[in-house]
């Protein structure tokens, strides 16, 4: 024969472009169009109904950027529509959108007349049946319609001042477009997805596979049967043509997919949280109606705090999705209150994200998620499986290390294990995206993709529109039951992600395993991007841990007398909690988002310190005892941990020796050297007697390098960015200021357009030399590192995570190290060698580096580097521009413990209250190793005393937990606080508590009153 395959498939192309897709919808007419303005920001439905609606002209130009116009649609049905078995009656409508970017530009609600959500309208989703309307033949509804600007501009990244309202503009962006009564002929578009479906997977079977020019033959012998000036007269006879080739059963062998329906709608992005609220319940909307056609449909929901919106703000859609929970359509995954970052938050924020989400679904659904869901956040800590094991779920889902630059993740189907020894069942899915269409080229790139053949059998497909919302379609749905049991397919089953993990946990037993963090090896720039608001993250999780312990202590110490804030404890939390969103918090949002996110840091912050003021008062009494109040997990200035004494005063006092080229400040326990321009030329602590900075070398080193990543400016940090680096070495002024309390030595500079000034202090007593960098910042495409060579052969750095910290080395021996060129840590870094250490601290930063060289002397020198600010010009033009104060610590010949206790001594600053009376602490533990990370009141009002502790220092540590108060027992919880079995914990006589704790282990305690 001859070759004609491609002018067979070109023929198909032009002949569903131009005669199938038109005939879809044969007869329309156009509604006649009202509509009222939105003056500011969104109001609800029944606010804007009662508005007057004023004529509308069709076609016309609407909408400045986030505005919102009502429109009021209004006609009539002819009599004779909809009455044939292969057509019913849609009213579409295009709001000025086009195909391409679903979810990223404007959008529309469907409302009936009464105050109920009908649908969304949206590019790929823009019909409503009559038959929500309410029956009958009249037409007569209204569309919310948003003008979301399209931030993105085709991922050009280019600055942009669409994403902030105050220089959006006030232009319209988009113009109407049909909006019409149509009859929708069901059989062609039953055709359509008919070829959709066969065409997807004809071009994805080899040339030399039969069913390829089978299936490339029926779609010929369709449009030869079939009358192009007659498409829907002809539909059926189009269809009969292809049921053989679409009846074709599917190998045995062939994968399955078990496909569930989902939108990831980002819960603040490219639009503010506001915009999210809506983005929400249109797509929520969606998938109910689709779920009310089709019961075989279901749809998977990650985030509490969506639902917990859809609550307050869409109470009868919410009534609507409780029903489809009942049903097992609408299947609440995940358990965690938003899909969170998991490299920045710390441990308990970690932790309250599964103890806030899975309890809301519970509460509101009788649903316990056993699944955490995280597709799309930037890397997962190496702690995440001991927490999720903790909150009582079994399995783990990701999607985004698909994103990897450099190295591919061996395994799809495995066991991940925590940095304490839990192993987690995870699944990556390797359709590798979490918006998929269920077309063939993605099927078939799932079964061509998995790594994990001949072992595992299947593997799961998120689909559906998601990141700006939209979810399922029904095409999409068409699209699953044709390829359930498709020759050439895989078999795609629509489901739970529960079934699937259920099934691919039982065949699948002798699972590869994962060992630590899954790194992504993209978005790095992520840790540092937007300062303000990681310090607003780092500040609350603080502030929040200093409020429930007083206030615990309170409540027990005072009885009746105090009551224990939980509604407002809560909904704090639950803040801080939703700007840990993997949008949010890693700073890769529009402008918008973080105004609100700073502006809410502020609220927190005042909320939570009149919390802690007016609970340490009443601990107190009126008095004029000095007292510091000390919320840290160890001992501080002879005050004991979480208690409140007068604190004792450190001594000797601080020398400072001018020298020729400087200054020597010294307390006794450490001397630092600093060069007339301020660097620090030598550190050294006089326990060990060695100096911490490199031979010639000098540490407090700010450095400013080129930062212009190839895309994601936000995001991304290439590699590359080292190349140009300019160190700023001179000075604009050295001052020394004198107190009783130590010494500070003022530093000024300024580089380009911006002025640095830094406040290096040393205190009495302390272990540590302090540096506090305040830039008025105002470069572009600008990244300012802080410097410390050292002079430690390190062979790798230990980085805080959650309820731990995680080793990664400081060579580049395989392609995996080389990937990690920035790496994320907490509150400190650590670097050692054999008997000697040094820590960095931080008050609010997460990026860092480490790099190693050998000298011609022979010594290593291991530079920490600790990332201050970036200025990235996409998608907020105006990121990090301001005033920022960022704080550091050295702590020279410190150990892993000294690197923890400098964590909590930079984040939790010395806190001063007048009484009469010191505050015992409710409990103490005998051995430092083992960290109290959170003191409160128990979940469920009983008034027993919840305590969340773990080993610190990578061993096995012992100790003896003391409850100091009247304590008729103890007994280990879940993050949930339900009874649970622990190894570790062994519950002695009265109120103590013996410990054996792992590396690592996380043990939640309940002290019973």
């Amino acid at each position: 024969m001859h070759d004609d395959r491609r002018i067979t498939e070109q023929r198909l192309d032009r002949f569903v472009r131009e005669r199938i897709l038109p005939a879809i919808y044969g007869r329309a007419i156009p509604l006649q169009l009202s509509s009222w303005d939105a003056p500011g920001e969104p109001v609800p439905a029944a606010e804007a109904l009662r508005q007057v609606f004023t004529p509308q002209e069709p076609g016309s130009a609407w909408g400045r950027a986030w505005s919102t116009k009502w429109l009021r649609l209004q006609g009539e049905v002819p009599q004779d529509w909809g009455m044939t078995d292969s057509t019913t009656v849609e009213i579409i409508v295009d709001l000025g959108f086009n195909s391409d970017v679903p979810g990223f530009q404007c959008e529309g609600t469907a409302w009936r007349s009464d105050g109920s959500i009908i649908k969304a309208i949206s590019p790929r989703n823009f019909h409503v049946p009559l038959k929500l309307l309410g029956g009958g033949h009249s037409v007569d509804f209204y569309v919310e319609a948003a003008a979301n600007p399209d931030v993105a501009q085709g991922w050009s990244f280019a600055p942009t001042p669409l994403g902030d309202r105050a220089t959006s503009g006030d232009e319209p962006r988009y113009r109407l477009g049909r909006i019409a009564i149509a009859e929708l002929n069901e059989t062609v578009w039953e055709l359509n997805q008919d070829i959709w479906t066969l065409s997807g997977l004809m071009h994805e079977l080899p040339m030399d596979m039969p069913r390829r020019h089978e299936i490339l033959r029926a779609l010929e012998r369709m449009m030869d049967i079939m009358d192009p000036d007659d498409v829907a007269g002809t539909a059926a006879a189009g269809r009969a043509e292809l049921r053989q080739v679409l009846s074709r059963p599917a190998y045995a062998s062939a994968h399955e997919l078990l496909a569930t329906g989902h939108a990831h709608i980002d819960s603040a992005w490219l639009w503010p949280v506001r915009e999210t609220i809506r983005k929400c319940a249109r797509t929520f909307s969606n998938v109910v109606a689709l779920m009310d056609e089709d019961p075989d449909f279901v749809f998977s929901c990650s985030s509490a705090q969506q639902m917990a919106w859809m609550k307050e703000f869409f109470p009868e859609l919410f009534v609507r999705i409780r029903e489809k929970v009942k049903a097992g359509q609408f299947v609440p995954v995940g358990g965690m209150w938003v899909e969170s970052d998991t490299n920045m938050p710390g441990g308990e924020a970690m932790a309250r994200q599964f103890v806030e989400g899975k309890s809301f679904f519970l509460n509101e659904f009788d649903i316990e998620c056993q699944e955490a869901w995280l597709p799309d956040s930037f890397g997962y800590s190496g702690a995440i499986p001991q927490i999720v094991k903790e909150a009582g779920s079994r399995w783990f889902l990701t999607q985004k290390i698909s994103w990897n630059k450099v190295n591919r993740m061996p395994h799809h189907t495995f066991a991940w294990e925590g940095i304490d020894g839990t192993r987690l069942f995870t699944h990556f899915p390797p359709v590798d995206t979490y918006n998929a269409e269920l077309h063939g080229r993605e099927l078939a790139h799932a079964q061509r993709n998995y790594r994990d053949h001949g072992r595992g059998t299947m593997s799961l497909v998120p689909f559906g529109y998601g990141d700006g919302g939209g979810g399922p379609t029904r095409e999409m749905v068409a699209a699953a039951h044709r390829t359930a049991d498709l020759e050439g397919s895989p078999k795609v089953r629509m489901g739970t992600a529960k079934d699937f993990f259920t099934k691919a946990e039982a065949e699948y037993t002798n699972l590869p395993v994962w060992v630590g963090e899954m790194y992504l090896e993209m978005h790095r720039g992520t840790y540092t991007s937007q300062a303000k608001t990681k310090r607003g993250n780092r500040r609350s999780e603080h502030l929040l841990r200093e409020a429930e312990l007083w206030c615990a202590t309170a409540a027990v110490r005072l009885g009746a007398a105090y009551s224990y804030p939980t509604d407002e404890l809560k909904r704090l939390w639950r803040l801080v909690l939703l700007q840990q969103f993997h949008d949010i918090l890693p700073g890769s949002s529009i402008a918008w988002v973080h105004q609100d996110a700073e502006r809410n840091y502020e609220a927190i912050a005042r909320n939570l310190e009149d919390i802690i003021n007016h609970a340490a008062q009443a601990l107190v009494g009126e008095g004029e005892q000095l007292l510091l109040l000390n919320a840290a997990p160890h001992q501080r200035n002879g005050v004991p941990a979480l208690g409140a004494a007068e604190a004792t005063k450190p001594a000797p006092s601080v020398h400072v020796e001018e020298l020729e080229d400087g200054y020597a400040l010294d307390n006794g326990i450490i001397r630092a050297v600093l060069s007339k321009d301020g660097l620090l030329t030598s550190l050294v602590d006089y326990l060990s007697g060695r100096d911490a900075i490199a031979p010639g070398q000098a540490g407090n080193l700010l450095e400013l390098f080129r930062d212009t990543p190839n895309e994601w400016d936000a995001w991304d940090i290439e590699e590359f960015y080292r190349r140009n680096v300019t160190p700023l070495t001179q000075a604009d002024g050295v001052d020394v200021e004198r107190s009783p309390a130590g010494v500070v030595v003022v530093v000024k500079r300024k580089v380009g357009a911006s002025t640095i000034t830094q406040r290096l202090t040393l205190d009495a007593g302390a272990a540590s030399l302090g540096i506090a960098t305040t830039v008025d910042w105002q470069e572009r495409e600008k990244m300012l590192k802080i410097a410390f060579p050292l002079d430690v052969r390190a062979d790798r750095s230990a980085s805080e995570t959650q309820f731990g910290h995680v080793f990664r080395p400081t060579h580049t021996n395989t392609s995996w190290e080389a990937a990690k060129f920035e790496i994320c840590a907490h509150r400190w870094i650590h670097v050692a060698e054999p008997g000697y250490g040094v820590a960095v601290s931080n008050s609010s930063s997460y990026g860092h580096d480490v790099t190693r060289a050998v000298r011609a002397d022979g010594g290593t020198t291991t530079t920490v580097r600790t990332s201050l600010l970036r200025s990235a010009r996409f998608p907020d033009p105006e990121a990090d521009r301001g005033e920022h104060t960022l704080e550091v610590t050295i702590r020279p010949g410190a150990a892993i413990a000294d690197a923890v206790e400098e964590g909590y001594r930079t984040n939790l600053k010395p806190r001063f209250i007048s009484g009469e009376r010191p505050v015992e602490p409710l409990l103490s533990v005998s051995n430092p190793a083992i960290v109290v990370e959170a003191v409160k009141l128990a979940e469920d009002d009983s008034g027993d005393v919840i305590v969340r502790l773990y080993e610190s220092l990578g061993e096995r540590s012992t100790g003896l937990l003391t409850a100091n108060f009247e304590c008729s027992d103890a007994v280990a919880t879940d993050l949930l606080e339900r009874p649970t079995e622990a190894a570790a914990v062994d519950v002695e006589q009265g109120p103590l508590v013996k410990l054996v704790l792992r590396p690592f282990q996380l043990v939640t305690l309940r002290l019973i009153r």
